[in-house]
């Protein structure tokens, strides 16, 4: 269950879900840009591939926090309990060039930022569809 911190009413409103959910395309489209000019500077000497800052880094702005009504809600699963932090030093290889842009990699960011972005227009759609319903006259 999420709860608001804020004082502010609109700030668990379903407006305010909308309004996160066309943040989040919003940095869904950006990511988007900045995987293609990776992919098109993959040959490009002493590029170096570019990311911006991971959407649940800037959910602090929400003012919303998860609130649990059971110790067993937010329980962590032995998998969870048992995973590390990967180190920049163990991930994608760079080439003899010092291009660190690695297509394997980008091609796995573009795929899982469309998701991203699929999703939140997904949830703009169906709360769209709710608010006309509830206005509508029929």
């Amino acid at each position: 269950m999420i709860v608001g911190t804020s004082t502010d009413p609109a700030a668990t409103s379903p407006l305010y879900v909308m309004n996160l959910a066309t943040r989040r395309a919003a940095w869904a489209s950006t990511r988007e840009a900045a995987i293609a000019g990776n992919i098109a500077n993959a040959n490009t000497p002493d590029y170096k591939a570019r990311d911006i800052e991971p959407f649940a880094a800037n959910l602090h702005e929400t003012r919303l926090q998860m609130a649990a009504t059971s110790r067993a809600h937010l329980a962590l699963s032995p998998i969870e309990m048992s995973a590390t932090e990967v180190k920049p030093d163990d991930t994608w290889d760079v080439t003899h060039s010092a291009n660190t842009v690695s297509l394997d990699e980008q091609l796995l960011k573009a795929d899982e930022t469309q998701r991203s972005h699929q999703l939140s227009l997904s949830v703009l759609g169906t709360f769209h569809r709710m608010l006309m319903t509830s206005v509508s006259f029929r």
